[in-house]
């Protein structure tokens, strides 16, 4: 049967599929609104369990606030082309304020959300059989606090960050806070609350690189002191090289392999435990000054800290928690 262009228009209203898939499910429902929109559904449900192995990478990341509530949501999809469609967009945001209005706190509560009748996992597979692509909601997470502050880096719905502070400031102090969480990465607002298995890491990591600097300085004084040259001994395929080219025989080569094998291991036998601590210890100070975002340098004014920068708002101001989400491999 023949179907009119309003109620085409419409059916695309009620499903935001496509003029053609819409005018093609009125057809073979012979008209049935109904029919048309489960038409569509089946579709997407379809393309949904044939897609369900591909990767989906790229994708629609935004932000919201309301009062002292704040959410990201992340909407994945297979293709930038997709990511960047506005009913795409518009469906991301739709999630969101509903989520947000209901105050959900996990991405499951989200998935089983109901908008007009139908889940969010709903929506997304129908939209699914919209694009022919694979969707799926990738996350959710939420933030609570006294003054909250939002950033969507460059308006681009990759990657945005929510701030809050533990009082109400000028907007500026707060936006600015979640532009440095944006570009900084901070895993945590203070030292304290760095997870102890990651401090712990970071120590074995500290101490573990410190030993190799302290023995590989001997190794290098004691080749020079020896008059070896130390691009030819750095390694076996410098010396393999330094043969070949008559720079060092083959007995040299032969020195050199056990005089850096003795040297390091009576170094590594007398390293002062004393020494190794404080130097990993400035070494996790480091770490603390370029993770922690009370911390880290302000972006703005590298001459000050996050934590110094807040107090130009307020002296009592400060940082309370944060949220970061990206879609991108950083």
């Amino acid at each position: 049967m023949a179907v009119s262009i309003e109620d085409i228009k419409k059916l695309r209203a009620l499903t935001n599929a496509g003029l053609s898939d819409c005018k093609k499910a009125l057809m073979e429902a012979d008209g049935d609104f109904d029919k048309a929109n489960e038409l569509i559904r089946e579709r997407g449900l379809a393309i949904a369990a044939k897609r369900s192995d591909r990767e989906a990478s790229e994708g629609c990341v935004l932000c919201k606030i309301d009062g002292n509530f704040g959410a990201i949501v992340a909407l994945k999809c297979e293709t930038d082309f997709v990511a960047q469609n506005a009913d795409f967009v518009a469906l991301t945001q739709q999630i969101l304020d509903a989520a947000v209005a209901a105050k959900c706190t996990n991405v499951e509560e989200v998935r089983n959300l109901v908008i007009n009748g139908e889940t969010v996992s709903e929506l997304v597979t129908a939209r699914s059989g919209v694009t022919g692509e694979k969707m799926q909601l990738d996350d959710y997470l939420t933030i609570t606090g006294e003054s909250l502050s939002m950033y969507n880096h460059q308006g681009r719905n990759q990657l945005c960050t929510i701030v809050a502070l533990n009082m109400p400031v000028a907007e500026e102090y707060g936006h600015s806070v979640a532009m440095q969480v944006a570009a900084m990465k901070p895993i945590a607002v203070t030292e304290a609350e760095v997870p102890e298995e990651v401090k712990a890491q970071e120590l074995k990591e500290a101490i573990a690189k410190t030993k190799d600097q302290q023995i590989e300085k001997a190794v290098e004084a004691a080749l020079k002191k020896a008059g070896f040259n130390l691009y030819i001994a750095e390694s076996e395929e410098h010396l393999e090289e330094g043969i070949r080219k008559g720079s060092i025989t083959a007995e040299q080569a032969d020195e050199i392999r056990e005089l850096k094998a003795r040297v390091a291991e009576e170094k590594a036998n007398n390293l002062p435990e004393q020494m190794i601590q404080n130097i990993a210890n400035g070494r996790m100070a480091k770490f603390f000054r370029e993770n922690c975002l009370d911390q880290q340098a302000y972006i703005m004014d590298g001459n000050i800290t996050v934590a110094e920068y807040l107090k130009q708002a307020d002296k009592e101001c400060k940082a309370t928690a944060f949220l970061r989400f990206t879609l991108r491999a950083e």
